[in-house]
């Protein structure tokens, strides 16, 4: 068994979960905070058997897509830049980890 550990922008979460749901998986959804830009992501833990793991991480990657964002970044001195500039956000950071013992109560 897989503990797929995946972070990813709000806006994408909850269509990801959604597709999740459909395809038969489970997932605990965690708040969290980015901390190059400081916002809202999601982190969602989902386990999965080892021969459903290409599954999941298709789904992830269909729903997870970069985009174009301006931000007004903050500086050393928690100044602000007077010009916005763009980052690339959104798409997912995932991680894949073994699972020794998997109990559902």
């Amino acid at each position: 068994m897989k503990m797929v550990i995946s972070v990813v922008q709000d806006q994408d979460a909850n269509s990801l979960i959604e597709s999740l749901l459909e395809a038969g998986f489970r997932a605990t959804k965690l708040a969290s905070t980015g901390g190059f830009l400081r916002e809202g992501n999601t982190t969602l833990m989902i386990g999965v058997e080892e021969e459903r793991l290409e599954e999941v991480l298709g789904i992830i990657r269909d729903k997870c897509h970069t985009r174009k964002q301006l931000v007004t970044p903050m500086t050393a001195v928690n100044t602000f830049i007077p010009r916005p500039i763009e980052v690339s956000v959104g798409g997912a950071t995932i991680f894949v980890l073994n699972v020794e013992q998997f109990e559902h109560i």
